[in-house]
């Protein structure tokens, strides 16, 4: 993945609600996200006004099924 801005929980729920998620259940600091017809749940850890690492962006991303770029152009 390239050199991006990083970002927090808060901002990554945006966009993938952007992309068609929903926010299914809270679990403690964690957002549990589905989208209808999808096989993964995403985990989108929520504390305070950290921010996520890269791996952990990474791996939603990847359960998440879209590119880095479709992310970032919807984020914007």
């Amino acid at each position: 993945m390239s050199k991006r801005p990083a970002i927090t929980g808060a901002q990554a729920i945006k966009a993938f609600c952007e992309l068609g998620f929903v926010v299914a259940r809270i679990s403690g600091s964690h957002h549990i996200l589905k989208k209808e017809g999808h096989p993964y749940r995403l985990s989108v850890p929520v504390h305070a006004d950290k921010t996520l690492k890269t791996g952990t962006l990474s791996g939603l991303l990847r359960n998440a099924g879209c590119t880095p770029d479709e992310f970032w152009e919807v984020l914007k």
